[in-house]
């Protein structure tokens, strides 16, 4: 693949946390719309987003069922990605870290999401045109 249109992103933050994971996500987006490939390096909570046994819930507080709430789910956000990737002929790879996956025992992943290491991360960013690391703080 070509780094001239290869983009590679690090990305830390757990799902649900922070406003920072719906950004990271409208980013991907818009990089697939601009006809890149991505690259994503999901390190240390950032390995949650894939988990496979994440599920819907509804909101007492609102008086909404699980239906009438609508919760996004990053797992169902990382699927979408990699199909739009594909309908536009694109590559969408989604790295977890390995030892970071191990940490929180977050072992069931999404089949869009692949097991690796550092240098899966160095190995991406040395054939992207740019790497984005999106840290926590």
């Amino acid at each position: 693949m070509s780094a001239e249109k290869t983009l590679t992103f690090a990305f830390m933050d757990p799902p649900f946390e922070s406003e920072r994971t719906i950004t990271f996500f409208r980013l991907l987006d818009c990089a697939l719309d601009m006809e890149a490939h991505i690259n994503v390096f999901a390190y240390e909570g950032a390995v949650s987003l894939g988990f496979s046994h994440q599920q819907i819930h509804g909101n007492n507080m609102h008086k909404r069922n699980a239906d009438e709430e609508n919760h996004p789910l990053t797992k169902n956000w990382i699927s979408s990605l990699r199909e739009k990737a594909e309908r536009k002929n694109l590559r969408f790879e989604w790295i977890n870290c390995g030892l970071c996956v191990d940490e929180r025992g977050v072992m069931d992943s999404i089949p869009e999401c692949t097991r690796g290491g550092p240098a899966d991360f160095w190995r991406c960013a040395a054939n992207s045109l740019n790497t984005l690391t999106v840290g926590t703080r």
